[in-house]
């Protein structure tokens, strides 16, 4: 066991760690504090609730305790991949850095940038930032990096998973070459190994247990269910936690759209429950965070936005309601229990379908957790039938009305309402000789201040009655064919007019002749002469 005061840090620092109650390191501590003193890069492997935090915050506060800082150039710069992470860092330095002259701004999305950009005017020492933000403030002027003399990357295996690593590369070149890099996670992927061999200078590897490793202070459970109907999960769940004793737990879903409908869950059925997801608005999980910490909320429904670096010592159990998809993100989801020599319980919900993200889980672990057996007669909890498109209600008239033409609307045609009839597209009509004067003529003559609206297209007399001509022929021709041909030679007949319409002629064959209407040239009337072949 080492103590803080034999690490080397300065008085002010070991009073303000002994006003936190802590007076002895943990492993990761007791390494990586002396060598990060020394100005030498650091690599620590650790898994969740080692006390990581305090094991780059606290050398940090040591080395910057001395110099000031300039308006938009930070002196060192923490790297989290989640506000809720790096809120937690900043927590930290305010718990850490008492009676030191230095300051420190939260660059974090969700909250207002003209507040954030007024702290880097007058100049911190250090910045907390999620990668996007920082490199949004970059990209608009409003901060420098060429000052930057000590960099921590925390949780550096998570930045990974949510696609942060190309944004931690252009970082760490926007920082000058000679930097101190404190660099920690919990796993190594051949990703983040890369990334430590090309921006790292001759790292000191501290790993004080095996990557991806369980607590020994928690005790874990398995409850295998017969159906992967989400009732019965969430019934599962209810029981899992009527029967533990608990004083606060997390629960832990795949999706945002699960916490949501699990808290709501919980909460109709009387449990003290809040939901936590990338979706909602940054106060509203800081708002809900913050009363789980103080304990006024004994539920925390979360993503795994929730499950890495969030230091809630107190919570004494975790529940998987889905088995998470990578195996790695069942270590940390249980590792927010169990913390600080505390013990904890975790339990994951395991249905018919989970048994891949099972075997990775198990085999990362290499360990079978206990199984659990509830007193519920699943076969009784009917499974919820997935809704279909056609169950939908209608919203508005976009979808109801494509609705009624797809076929949804089984009532016959007739009966459908005369407004939701199509009108089709007005087009150039052929005329007769013989008929009356044309559309054109008709429009010229009128006044123009009085010029009629178009007619409907079924009420134009020319066009209905040559409809009326082309039904009664098909009409005969469905008569004399097989039923099996009816709709491919109806679709011929119509073929064949629209052929005939395109010669010229009409439906009776005779020759039209367009936008003339009763006053035809007779040379257009005349037969072409014909060509004598006597020579």
């Amino acid at each position: 066991m080492t103590e803080f005061s034999e690490l080397g840090l300065s008085p002010a620092i070991l009073q303000a760690v002994a006003d936190t109650g802590y007076t002895t390191a943990t492993p990761i501590q007791a390494q990586a504090i002396p060598v990060a003193l020394q100005g030498r890069d650091v690599l620590g492997i650790a898994q969740t609730g080692t006390g990581k935090t305090a094991a780059f915050t606290l050398p940090m506060i040591d080395r910057l305790a001395a110099g000031r800082a300039k308006a938009r150039m930070p002196r060192a710069l923490v790297l989290a991949p989640t506000r809720e992470l790096a809120d937690q860092v900043s927590a930290s330095f305010e718990k850490y850095a008492k009676g030191q002259k230095l300051s420190w701004a939260l660059l974090i999305g969700g909250v207002s940038f003209s507040d954030q950009e007024q702290k880097l005017d007058r100049g911190v020492d250090v910045l907390i930032a999620t990668p996007g933000r920082l490199l949004d403030h970059f990209e608009r002027g409003k901060l420098l990096m060429t000052g930057v003399q000590l960099m921590v990357v925390d949780e550096a295996d998570r930045m990974l998973d949510m696609g942060f690593i190309p944004d931690i590369e252009r970082i760490f070149k926007l920082t000058p070459p000679k930097r101190q890099t404190l660099f920690f996670s919990a796993t190594m992927p051949p990703e983040i190994t890369r990334l430590t061999k090309q921006f790292l200078n001759d790292p000191l590897r501290i790993e004080v247990s095996r990557p991806a490793t369980t607590a020994d202070t928690i005790t874990q459970y398995l409850c295998r269910l017969p159906t992967s109907d989400p009732k019965a999960k969430r019934t599962a769940l209810r029981a899992l936690i009527e029967r533990s004793d608990v004083n606060n737990g997390i629960v832990f879903c795949n999706r945002k759209s699960e916490v949501d409908i699990v808290a709501k869950s919980l909460k109709k059925h009387g449990f003290d429950a809040g939901a936590i997801h990338g979706d909602l608005d940054q106060q509203t999980r800081m708002r809900t965070l913050e009363a789980f910490r103080s304990g006024d909320l004994k539920l925390l429904v979360a993503s795994d936005v929730a499950a890495r670096g969030l230091d809630i010592p107190a919570v004494s159990h975790v529940f998987n309601f889905d088995v998470p998809h990578h195996a790695d993100d069942y270590v940390h989801r249980i590792g927010r229990t169990g913390r600080a020599g505390r013990t904890g319980e975790a339990f994951m919900i395991v249905t018919p379908n989970d048994s891949k993200n099972l075997d990775k889980v198990l085999k990362l672990i290499g360990k079978t957790p206990e199984e659990v057996t509830l007193d519920i007669d699943f076969a009784s909890i009917k499974d919820e039938p997935r809704r279909s498109r056609g169950d939908r209600p209608e919203r508005g008239r976009g979808r109801g009305e494509r609705g009624e033409r797809s076929g949804r609307d089984r009532r016959p045609r007739e009966e459908a309402p005369a407004e939701a009839a199509i009108e089709a597209p007005e087009v150039e009509e052929a005329v007769v000789a013989e008929a009356k004067p044309s559309r054109s003529r008709r429009r010229s003559e009128a006044p123009a201040a009085e010029a009629p609206a178009p007619a409907p297209v079924a009420a134009q007399p020319e066009r209905r009655e040559r409809e009326e001509r082309r039904d009664d022929r098909h009409d005969r021709d469905r008569s004399r064919d097989r039923p099996e041909h009816r709709g491919r030679e109806e679709h011929r007949g119509r073929d064949r007019d629209r052929d005939r319409d395109r010669r010229g002629r009409d439906n009776d064959g005779d020759r039209v002749v367009v936008g003339f209407g009763n006053d035809i040239p007779a040379f257009l009337m005349r037969a072409p002469p014909v060509r004598s072949t006597d020579s």
